[in-house]
Parts: structure tokens; C-alpha cells; sequence
């Protein structure tokens, strides 16, 4: 069905759901997104990934790898409920796409392979909901193809994922004969008289399945009245539980992450999708039912709330941005609460500055619509802004607030890319920039010691597709060279050091001293920086502690030992001396930087390498290849299990120094019939030999 999007009115917040789409690759995210917009009555047709034509793929790099590559945002209604649906990318050098996309919503829709099951970035992204408390529905796709079993994927979500799924559908058939869906609340047959899934019937369960089907049913109750203290009683004095009153039980338990229900279906063959958006509106929350959003006062720390409510203050948290080649810079945002006027004047709490609201548009994939204004628990993107980026907060003037930044992997992989003549060379510089404020994971560096410009990334695959940009969005002609490991440096014990700048020119001079005590933080740490102030009695006025860690963070940009960024260590200023007349910002910031490079030099630094979560899916004669190969690339296997049809799955942690190439290499020991997918896993220490070769500029 459609609706007319209008100002007139705020929605009711009851009836929005902000969701997102997210899985591993190849899972059926995009085509599940597109049967979304087409029952909802947004497309007049659907488009298919493998044909390059479904809506949420819009950029040309999507459409030709059939991929999904940047988060895309689409507003729909069903049954007079308002859906704001984000459709994420699936390949791990995107996650970054899922990680701001999953800051900004309310629940999620985690698509899986009936056949494949559980897959690497299915964990990573399941993961990412976990650290933001997003409650989730999972859908078992793909049941239209042999080997999709239910069971298997159900036991393989409890056991990796440490979930509790509970499938309130059955699939009715397997692979080309999967035909329709148990309900197991209304323990009828859902099937579908069209090909394109508009004509759904309800028939009475088929004997052969009626036991399976009765099961089913009585585990999902136990299950649902378990988390149910009023139904509890109603289930242990055996009186009747309608199934209204389960529905809303089982509501309660997936907003409160206790249970995750499981739908079944085949999105490519128009099975199901109906029945998810029933879902999508039954069981995961509004705005209503998520815990107010907290942030501080920029200026005194004060711990604030913000209620999704249009009476509250202002309080818009941006999650993305995109770069428009005809329209500017677009910035997608959530209203958690107040209302966000186009034209208004709003403050940037994160930076401290005023910006301009422009136009306000809602976004249809890579089509917008103008609208006045977006109320509380509301998603949407503004034209025109120019100084806000990702994770930054717009608010009230007069009510400040800053909300919780997202915090994003750093890089693991670089090239050295150049420009190809002097007319692209201004242009490549313009063009990075741009997209480096795209993309947080994506990071611009020169090497100093070769004079080269260096980007980095999350992969191959990321920067490839950063570089095709260029030339088709940024008409940009650039050589790229070959990839390279994104290292990095730190420090393996505590030291002290010392930072003092002092300069005399006649007059004024400059002087900055500080005295800063360095520690490694442990590998595990969320933190890649952590600065402390411990000065007291004045010996460093206030307003030289911001330039004096500015100085250290910039300083952190290249290391002692071959010039990689130093991550992993907490500053602490301690103490340190001040000239009245002398002393400047500029100055303390100098002597931060002096203070870290002695520290660094001092505090015994180590290269860390980036390791990664391997996974190889290959026949089961081939297995023992595949083990020997992954352990001569200093590969550590930590598990190994069937995948049905002769295959097993290897699992392994890799340098990725050591990955290079390994696509080619998989494919010829396996006959061309393995496959492998990889991911970051965490910085480790480099072995001292290697570390040696890399210094002496043997291995980049």
C-alpha cells in the first residue's frame, strides 16, 4: 500500500519502526529489501540483483559486482505503520556501512542462508547489534534451494551467536518443492497462488506435518510464557492463552533481547516476505520502546537524557554522510528527540559550531523527497550542512547536548596510489578528501620517508571500489600500487618522558614543557587512545591541557620504528611548566608531540600486524591441503566442522600479510570448488624477523 508523505503531522511514534537489513554476504539482504518496497507498495516492480537493477544498489559499482556497498536508507508504510529500512552491506570491508547504520536503529532483521547457515560476517554483525542492545528477528532465506535445513540453522544461531531462537514458522517442503509456511500461531498453511507472492491463502496443515507442526508450537509457547510471569501461570494451571496474548509476550521478550524470532522463507521466489513485515511490526520496537538516549553537556559534562518527543530539546545524532555529485554533500541523521525545521539554525555540540539547516529531504534509496520537518524518532538527511560529518550531534542552542560518538575499526590494509598527470593532481587531493569524509575507515596519509600518498583501508575490495569512484564520480586518472599491510606501532612498557619546547627570538618567545607518563593498553581494549589529566595546583594552566593532547594525538600519526601510526597507549599528563608570558597553545602542543616520540623511543615499541578471522568452505579431500596451506601462512586453526554435501568449513586466524593472493591460491588447490571469506580479527605483535624485514624496508 502507499501513503503520500506529508509535514502536516509527526508520526506516531507507536507505529515506526526503525530497522535495518543485515547478514553475511550473499545472504538475501538486497533482494529481501526489494520484495519490502515492492509489497509496500514503493516499486511498481521488482528488481533483482543479479540483473543490476534492485533499488537499494543504486551506485554503478553496486550493480556491476552485485553487492552491496553503501548503507541505503527507504522509507515505507505497511498496514499504516511507518518504516524507515535500512539495507546494509553484507562484505566485510563495509562493516563499517552496518556499525553507524546499527548506532541509529531500533531493531533488525538478520537474514541467513538455509543452507550456509551461520557465516563469518553474520557473526561480526549479530556482534555489532549485541554492543548496541539492538533487539532482532532472523530470517531463514533461501529455502527454495536443496540442503536448507531449519534445525541446523536454528542450532548453528544458538551455539555461535549464543542467542536464544525461537522459529514461530515452519518451511512446508524443501528446495524446488518448498511451497508455502506453517503458522504456528494460527497452525494453518500460508501459500501463494502467484508467482509474485501478491496472492497468499491459508489452508489447514497437511497430515504428514501436523505432528511436526504441533511440536513446534508447544515449544514456542514454553519458550515465549517463560518470559512471561502472568502466562507462566496461566501455562502451569493449564487455562487457555490466546494467541494475542503470546503475540504481545513474545513483543515484550524480543524487545528485551531474551528470545529472537525466526521466520523462514525464500525471498527470491516471493515467499514470506509479507509475513516478515508482519513481523517487522508485531515483535520489534517503536522509538517508544527503547531506553531514552544519553549524552553529556558539552561544556560541563553533565550526565543528560533526551526522550523521543517532540516537547524535548533538539537532539539529532549523524550517522553517515554521502557525497552527491549533482546535490552536494548529503548528511543522514536520527531525530532522537525535538523537531528538525529545514532552515533552522541548530548548533554542532561535537565541534562547537553553528550550522545552517538547508534542505531536508527523505530519502527513497538514491531518490529524495523535500519535507518541512522530521519529529522525534525519525530518520532522514539534510542538504547544505558544513562542518558536521559522521558521529557528530546537532542540538538546541540552548540546550546542549552530545551524544555518544560511533567509534570505528581502523584500517588494515594500504596502497600507495598517484595521480596520472598534473591536471588530476589538485582534483585527486579534492577527491579524497571528500571521500575520506564519507567513510571513516577510510584513512589519507603520506609516507614521509618516500614522499608517497598513501590510503588505506578495510580491503582490497574497499579501496578498489574508493578508486573507481574517483574516476567515474570525480573524473580522477590515478595509478594504484600494489596492496600493502596497514601496520602499526606501540609501546610494550610504562615510561615517563618529557616534552620541552622552549624558543627565543627576541620578545615574546615560545615555551611549552609537560611531563607524561606512557602505558600499552591491553590488546583487547575497545580503546586505541586514552589521555588523562592528573594536573593539579595550576602547574599547567587549563587551557594548555586540550593543545597538549592535540599535539600527542598528532604525533601518534607515525611511529619510531618504520613511521606506522602508534595505537594502543594511554597518556597521562603529570606535570609540567608554564611561562606567563612565554607559554602559548602552540607551544604545549609541540611539547606533547616531543613528550610521545620520546615515549615511543623508550617505551621498547613492537609492530603490531592486522589478523584475521578466516573461514575456507572446501570438499572434504581437500581439507588436509587446505589446513597445511593456512598453517604455513602462520595461520592458527581454531575449529573445523561439517557443511553437509561433502564440505567442510575451516576456521583460522591469519595474517593478513600472509593473504596476499590467496584467492588464486584457494581456487587451484581445490580445483576451483573452495571458497573463503575474511575479516578483521584484532592487531597482534609481529614477529621480531619480520619486523626486522619491514624496518630495513624489505616487506611492505
Amino acid at each position: 500500500m502507499t501513503k503520500k508523505l506529508t509535514d502536516a503531522a509527526p508520526p506516531d511514534l507507536a507505529k515506526v519502526r526503525n530497522i535495518g537489513i543485515i547478514a553475511h554476504i550473499d545472504a538475501g539482504k538486497t533482494t529481501t529489501t526489494e520484495r519490502v518496497l515492492y509489497y509496500t507498495g514503493m516499486l511498481r516492480r521488482m528488481g533483482e540483483v543479479h540483473d543490476g537493477a534492485a533499488t537499494t544498489d543504486y551506485m554503478e559499482q553496486e550493480r556491476e559486482r552485485g553487492i552491496t556497498i553503501t548503507a541505503a536508507a527507504v522509507t515505507s508504510f505497511w498496514h499504516d505503520y511507518q518504516i524507515n529500512l535500512i539495507d546494509t552491506p553484507g562484505h566485510v570491508d563495509f562493516t563499517a556501512e552496518v556499525q553507524r547504520s546499527l548506532r541509529v536503529l531500533d531493531g533488525g532483521v538478520v537474514v541467513f542462508d538455509g543452507v550456509a547457515g551461520v557465516e563469518p560476517q553474520s557473526e561480526t554483525v549479530w556482534r555489532q547489534a549485541d554492543e548496541y542492545h539492538v533487539p532482532r528477528i532472523c530470517f531463514i532465506n533461501k529455502f527454495d534451494r536443496v540442503g536448507a535445513e531449519l534445525d541446523r540453522v536454528v542450532a548453528m544461531i544458538a551455539d555461535r551467536l549464543h542467542a536464544r531462537p525461537l522459529p514461530i514458522q515452519l518451511p512446508y517442503g524443501e528446495g524446488v518443492s518448498f511451497a508455502g509456511i506453517i503458522d504456528l500461531f494460527e497452525m494453518d498453511l500460508v501459500k501463494y497462488t502467484d508467482d509474485l507472492g501478491l496472492q497468499q491463502v491459508r489452508e489447514p496443515i497437511p497430515a504428514d506435518y501436523v505432528e511436526r507442526a504441533e511440536a513446534a508450537r508447544a515449544r514456542m509457547i514454553e519458550t515465549i510464557v517463560e518470559n512471561d510471569d502472568y502466562l507462566m501461570e496461566k501455562f502451569l494451571q493449564e487455562e487457555p492463552i490466546s494467541n494475542d496474548e503470546l503475540k504481545a509476550a513474545l513483543r515484550d521478550a524480543t524487545i528485551q533481547n531474551k528470545v529472537n524470532p525466526v521466520l523462514v522463507g525464500s525471498a527470491l521466489r516471493n515467499k514470506g516476505v509479507q509475513l516478515l513485515l508482519d513481523a517487522i511490526v508485531d515483535y520489534l520496537p517503536s522509538p517508544l520502546d527503547v531506553p531514552p538516549v544519553h549524552g553529556t553537556h558539552p561544556r560541563t559534562g553533565e550526565d543528560l537524557e533526551r526522550h523521543p518527543s517532540d516537547s524535548d530539546p533538539l537532539s539529532v545524532l549523524i550517522f553517515k554522510i554521502l557525497t552527491d555529485p549533482f546535490v552536494g554533500r548529503l548528511a543522514f541523521f536520527r531525530v532522537y528527540s525535538g523537531v528538525l525545521r529545514a532552515g533552522s539554525g541548530v548548533l554542532n555540540t561535537t565541534k562547537g559550531k553553528k550550522e545552517r539547516v538547508g534542505r531536508v529531504v527523505r530519502m527513497f534509496a538514491d531518490r529524495r523527497e523535500d519535507v518541512e520537518a522530521v519529529h522525534a524518532g525519525d530518520i532522514a538527511a539534510i542538504l547544505g550542512l558544513k562542518d558536521t560529518f559522521t558521529g557528530d550531534t546537532l542540538a538546541d542552542d540552548n540546550a546542549p547536548i552530545l551524544l555518544e560518538r560511533i567509534e570505528f575499526p581502523e584500517p588494515v590494509i594500504a596502497v600507495a596510489i598517484e595521480p596520472k598527470t598534473k591536471a588530476d593532481q589538485d582534483k585527486m587531493g579534492e577527491a579524497l578528501r571528500k571521500l575520506a569524509e564519507e567513510d571513516p575507515t577510510f584513512v589519507v596519509r603520506v609516507d614521509e620517508s618516500v614522499g608517497q600518498t598513501l590510503i588505506e583501508g578495510m580491503g582490497e575490495l574497499h579501496l578498489e571500489v574508493l578508486v573507481d569512484r574517483m574516476l567515474r564520480e570525480f573524473k580522477v586518472g590515478a595509478r594504484v600500487g600494489k596492496p600493502r599491510v596497514a601496520y602499526r606501532e606501540t609501546i610494550t612498557r610504562a615510561v615517563r618522558a618529557e616534552g620541552r619546547f622552549v624558543r627565543q627570538t627576541g620578545g615574546s618567545g615560545q615555551y611549552g614543557h609537560v611531563v607524561v607518563e606512557f602505558e600499552p593498553l591491553p590488546e583487547d581494549s575497545a580503546e586505541n587512545f586514552i589521555f588523562e589529566n592528573k594536573i593539579v595546583g595550576g602547574t599547567i594552566p587549563k587551557e594548555y591541557i586540550g593543545p597538549t593532547q592535540r599535539g600527542i594525538e598528532e604525533a601518534m600519526s607515525g611511529g619510531v620504528l618504520a613511521g606506522y601510526p602508534v595505537t594502543h597507549i594511554k597518556a597521562t599528563l603529570v606535570d609540567g611548566s608554564w611561562h606567563e608570558v612565554d607559554s602559548s597553545e602552540i607551544a604545549f602542543k609541540i611539547a606533547g608531540s616531543l613528550a610521545l616520540k620520546e615515549g615511543v623511543q623508550r617505551g621498547n615499541p613492537i609492530l603490531l600486524e592486522p589478523v584475521m578471522r578466516v573461514e575456507v568452505v572446501a570438499p572434504d579431500e581437500f581439507t588436509g591441503d587446505v589446513i597445511g596451506d593456512l598453517s604455513a601462512r602462520r595461520g592458527n586453526i581454531t575449529g573445523m566442522e561439517p557443511r553437509g554435501s561433502g564440505a567442510s568449513s575451516i576456521r583460522a586466524l591469519v595474517p593478513l600479510g600472509e593473504m596476499f593472493g590467496y584467492a588464486t591460491d584457494i581456487r587451484n588447490e581445490t580445483q576451483g570448488r573452495g571458497s573463503f571469506t575474511m575479516e578483521f580479527d584484532r592487531y597482534a605483535p609481529t614477529p621480531q624477523h619480520i619486523t626486522d624485514e619491514i624496518v630495513k624496508g624489505g616487506r611492505r
